[in-house]
């Protein structure tokens, strides 16, 4: 029987010289940490609390499987809601977050995702038939414009017309802004988050969140109407369209404020993080001559007329897809808990408002787990099945990622529809480390590529 500990030993660093770090480098703060201290560590909170990371799969189950009264979530928005609302998924928690969720959950499972799948290919094909031959182009960017136009098109239900080209521009302009290094540091140094009007970056950025809820509520507003006409009406598939016919225990729909809210976040939640793990596939393929070939005899399985659902089931393509987000996770973290109780976790004793950080990226660096854990190994994902305490790239517990199967889903068939079409090589071969975008990490900007048709 393990005897309890205090707290884990952890570094005594100035608060804001470790903000610094934690912003600007954000795998050296993880990993010089852990180098020290081991696998668990605590820091001193700027509120004189403790914050403290765990990795090892047991505290994770114990973190995951918690009873919500001894850890709660205290909605966590994390600084978003300016952006997501009150209403949103992410700044829910307890009855309400549960309640949101179950209503929630059903548009990413089932049949609906056939349907999604072929839009995903349409959109992805759309896109590359506009890359010129050995014309180096920003990979990022690309990632992120098939990204969002899914989104536009699978989750708000977009069809062609203005006012979807206006909100693609205002949303793009938002995203990219939300991501900058100004924005990065502004997350956690409120001070920078000040609206001095339409000359100052914050304001220019509220100026445009607003233009962007007129569209969503006029957009909302319009489907209402629509709906009203069941001939027009029923055949669509899109997440806005079942939110909107979804009802609570009591009855009730979810209000224009609510379906506002849910929008925003599953575009926040499902844009970048899409783009990002997109871009890290197409690295490290590129990166490893001997797993492109193998994933392109695969590929070569196929032909025009192979459902997307058949695709996101090939097996090393999965593995590729999985390893790509074991590597680089696109959260460093899982949701951040709060002891609302003394609670102990693998025998350490923490006291009663304990930040508990379970760290995705350590999970996934364990040597005992994962064998040569900084080596791209797609094979590993063959050789055996991980459990969600060893592989956590879209979190844990009650607040594991709602769209955690469509991003997958996502990332394996645009990857297919790339890859079947074109070989695409790094300008740039250096070796590339994540950067600090917004709330994720991300390869860094500017990556150049280029595409060279399949022969």
């Amino acid at each position: 029987m393990t005897a309890t500990k205090t707290l884990p030993n952890g570094p005594d660093m100035p608060i804001l010289l470790r903000r610094l770090k934690f912003v600007f480098r954000p795998l050296e703060y993880i990993e010089d940490f852990a180098k020290i201290y081991g696998d668990t560590f605590t820091l001193k909170s700027p509120k004189g609390n403790y914050a403290v990371y765990f990795s090892h799969p047991q505290a994770l189950e114990q973190i995951f499987t918690a009873d919500s009264t001894n850890l709660g979530t205290g909605g966590g928005n994390i600084g978003l809601e300016f952006l997501l609302g009150q209403n949103s998924l992410l700044a829910l928690s307890g009855e309400r977050h549960q309640r949101q969720r179950q209503l929630l959950a059903p548009p990413f499972h089932g049949e609906k995702m056939r349907i999604y799948g072929e839009t995903i290919q349409e959109i992805t094909h759309q896109v590359c038939d506009s890359w010129l031959q050995n014309k180096a182009f920003n990979i990022r960017d690309t990632m992120q414009e098939i990204a969002l136009r899914v989104i536009l098109r699978v989750v708000f239900g977009f069809d062609e017309g203005s006012r979807l080209q206006e909100l693609q521009k205002l949303l793009s302009s938002v995203l990219e802004f939300l991501g900058s290094p100004l924005m990065s540091a502004g997350f956690f140094f409120t001070f920078l988050q000040k609206d001095l009007g339409a000359w100052s970056p914050w304001g220019r950025m509220m100026l445009q969140i607003q233009k962007i809820d007129e569209l969503i509520y006029a957009h909302i507003k319009e489907r209402k109407v629509e709906s009203y006409q069941p001939e027009s009406y029923q055949n669509r598939q899109d997440i806005l369209s079942l939110m909107m016919f979804a009802r609570y225990d009591d009855g009730q729909p979810m209000s224009d404020t609510e379906l506002r809210d849910e929008l925003m976040t599953l575009l926040v939640a499902g844009h970048e993080t899409t783009a990002s793990a997109l871009v890290w596939a197409l690295y490290w393929i590129d990166r490893s001559p001997q797993i492109r070939e193998k994933l392109q005899k695969e590929l070569l399985s196929l032909d025009g007329n192979t459902e997307p659902t058949t695709i996101a089931k090939l097996p090393y393509l999965t593995a590729v897809s999985q390893e790509s987000l074991r590597m680089y996770p696109i959260l460093a973290n899982a949701f951040v808990r709060f002891a609302t109780s003394p609670i102990e976790i693998m025998g350490y004793q923490l006291p009663k408002g304990t930040m508990i950080i379970p760290s995705i990226y350590m999970a996934h660096h364990r040597q005992e787990v994962y064998p040569q854990p900084k080596q791209f190994k797609p094979e590993r994902f063959l050789e055996r099945q991980f459990s969600p305490y060893e592989f956590l790239p879209f979190g844990g517990g009650s607040r594991r990622c709602l769209g955690m199967a469509f991003a997958q889903y996502e990332m394996k068939i645009v990857l297919a529809t790339i890859l079947s079409k074109f070989q695409v090589s790094m300008v740039d071969k250096r070796a590339v480390r994540p950067v600090r975008r917004g709330l994720t990490l991300a390869a860094p900007a500017g990556m150049k590529v280029i595409a060279t048709p399949q022969t």
